[in-house]
This record gives structure tokens, sequence and C-alpha cells, in this order.
């Protein structure tokens, strides 16, 4: 498995662990709670943000990782 395809694997993950805060946050009742998700959804954005940066790089500088 290539560094790229492993980040863009850890950057699905992410994104799925995401949707699961997102519809947690949703669900909850408490606003303590709620202000939890809402956090850790904003902290796991930054992350994706500096991912889909680092593909980008990856692509750029190695194109036979481009799409893969």
């Amino acid at each position: 498995m290539t560094v790229s395809s492993k980040v863009k694997q850890t950057l699905a993950g992410l994104k799925s662990v995401q949707a699961t805060l997102k519809v947690y946050e949703i669900q909850s009742q408490d606003e303590e709670t709620k202000k939890a998700y809402l956090d850790a959804i904003e902290t796991t954005d930054g992350i994706v943000i500096d991912l889909e940066g680092r593909i980008q790089t990856l692509e750029y500088e190695e194109p036979q990782y481009k799409g893969l």
C-alpha cells in the first residue's frame, strides 16, 4: 500500500467518524454533550483540511498516485 493510499484511507475513515459525530450531536438532548460533539467535529475538520492538503501535495509530487 502506498503512502498516498494510506493517507486517503485515513481521510475516508476520519470523514466517517465526523458523520457519526454529527449524528450523535443531532440526537443528543444535553447541551453540554452537544458542545462536546461540536468541539470534536471542529477538531476533525482541521485534520481533514490538513490531510486533503497533504494528498494534494502527494499527487503533485508523485503524479502516478493521482486518483488512486
